[in-house]
């Protein structure tokens, strides 16, 4: 499908087919666009439930690296293709769609089992992801102040590619550990079978017969939290009505926020180069986020029984402030929001999809998670679409009536001042806050359910090495 996709549009932009409907690029954006969706849940949904005790550290070095691949992307192509904007569209087709040909057979569910060191791997995946994170700001840093050529790109992809292969090393060494662990001594010693009687079994006559119960009643009937949820039961639960609420809020007001930086930047009368700072520091720092709100909110689940919901709650709070420092700006202070825009951005996914994975199971986890998401475009829809779009061009406006000019004397709508996103933005935070309100709502719901053994019944049917 991604290959498929944005070949199509390969061919189209550089003319070598005729030149499509506005249908039809449509239906060539939507199918190389929703493929990721399928890599994306096929790598997810097989990790976490390989690692189910490790859900929200896996969950977030995921979701990181894929933080990551765009700056990564973007090296591979300067190092490829130069500045040639159209091949970048084919590097998009091909690389994807080759590396899950290579990879397709590694990405596969095995059997649970316990090793003593697991987490201790994670964390090693994690400092590497670190240290790429850092090689790839500092690249884009030097990359805006020197120019760089062919080569230096390409020694550039070299370092790329070193950081990605050093996690494929350590699973490498960590299988040849365990083999060495697992492989029978020379001469093993002599044991003596002892032979048990068998009880004597009853033959079954009767198979009990399993009730099945109607559709609907299987909705009211829920398991407890924790257990394997059915998808109708999970969907309409109200502890999803909750979670889709504030994701809504949140990630909704999140997007906007990052959609409109650079607009928010030229309004407030920033230079260029400041203004892809912003948008840098937020890639960066969103990555950050999304490694540290799954490994921090594992390490907090497991030491101190503390609620995944209350990290989002928090998150949403940081949020929210986030968005009143643009809306009532002081000198600089569009860098701390940035930063902490991209923050709490990163911080939302892995929880919510954490979350969704210990309340309702496990067994209709790829639906579920999915799901859960639709609430991110539907809020960014509404809240950068409806909301901030509109009250922009409605100062805009303003802006123009006061020149004495009109909407049909510009081409653009252009609004510089402070004035601009003042009230959007108040109105992001105050949403904002009230998704944290109600996630407050889901941790009160769920307090009892994170203070017993959530993981008891992984370790149970887990092997131990």
């Amino acid at each position: 499908m991604n290959f498929t996709g944005y070949f199509m549009i390969f061919l189209a932009v550089t003319g070598k087919i005729a030149k499509p409907k506005v249908w039809q690029m449509c239906m060539y954006i939507c199918i190389g666009a929703n493929s990721q969706n399928f890599a994306n849940t096929g790598a997810l949904v097989t990790c976490v439930k390989n690692f189910p005790e490790s859900r929200g550290v896996m969950l977030g070095l995921l979701k990181g690296f894929t933080g990551l691949s765009g700056a990564m992307f973007n090296q591979i192509y300067l190092a490829l293709y130069g500045n040639d904007s159209k091949s970048l569209v084919l590097l998009i087709a091909w690389l994807p769609a080759a590396l899950s040909v290579v990879f397709v057979y590694t990405i596969r569910p095995m059997k649970v089992v316990r090793q003593p060191n697991e987490l201790r791997v994670f964390y090693h995946f994690l400092y590497i992801s670190i240290a790429l994170a850092l090689f790839l700001m500092v690249m884009n840093i030097m990359q805006k102040q020197i120019a760089f050529s062919r080569a230096a790109y390409s020694g550039s992809v070299a370092v790329v590619c070193v950081f990605l292969f050093l996690p494929l090393g350590i699973a490498i060494r960590e299988e040849l550990l365990l083999w060495n662990l697992k492989k029978p001594p020379v001469d093993p010693p002599m044991e003596v079978a002892v032979q048990k009687p068998e009880a004597n079994e009853q033959p079954k006559t009767e198979r009990a017969e399993k009730i099945e119960t109607p559709c609907f009643g299987e909705i009211c009937n829920k398991p407890p939290r924790g257990e394997d949820y059915t998808i109708l039961q999970a969907l309409l639960s109200v502890d999803m009505l909750i979670l889709f609420i504030a994701t809504l809020c949140g990630l909704g007001s999140s997007l906007t926020a990052v959609d409109n930086l650079g607009q928010i930047g030229e309004s407030l009368g920033y230079p260029t180069k400041t203004i892809s700072s912003f948008v840098s520091l937020v890639s960066i720092w969103n990555f950050f986020e999304r490694v540290f709100s799954g490994f921090v909110s594992e390490s907090l689940l497991v030491r101190w029984k503390m609620p995944r919901p209350l990290m989002m709650t928090l998150v949403l709070m940081l949020s929210s402030f986030g968005h009143l420092l643009i809306a009532f700006p002081a000198p600089g202070s569009v860098y701390v929001a940035s930063v902490i825009i991209g923050f709490s951005f990163g911080a939302q996914l892995p929880l919510l999809f954490a979350i969704i994975s210990e309340l309702f199971g496990l067994k209709y986890y790829s639906t579920l998670f999915n799901c859960g998401q639709l609430a991110s475009p539907l809020g960014s829809y509404i809240l950068n679409v409806k909301v901030t779009g509109m009250l922009y061009d409605r100062e805009a406006l303003k802006v123009l009536a006061s020149k004495g000019m009109t909407r049909s004397s510009v081409k653009e709508l252009i609004c510089i001042g402070s004035q601009c996103y003042r009230l959007s933005f108040s109105i992001l935070a105050a949403v904002t806050f009230f998704g944290a309100l109600v996630s407050l709502v889901l941790v009160i719901r769920t307090r009892e359910f994170y203070k017993s053994d959530i993981y008891k019944k992984f370790r149970e049917e887990a092997e131990d090495l």
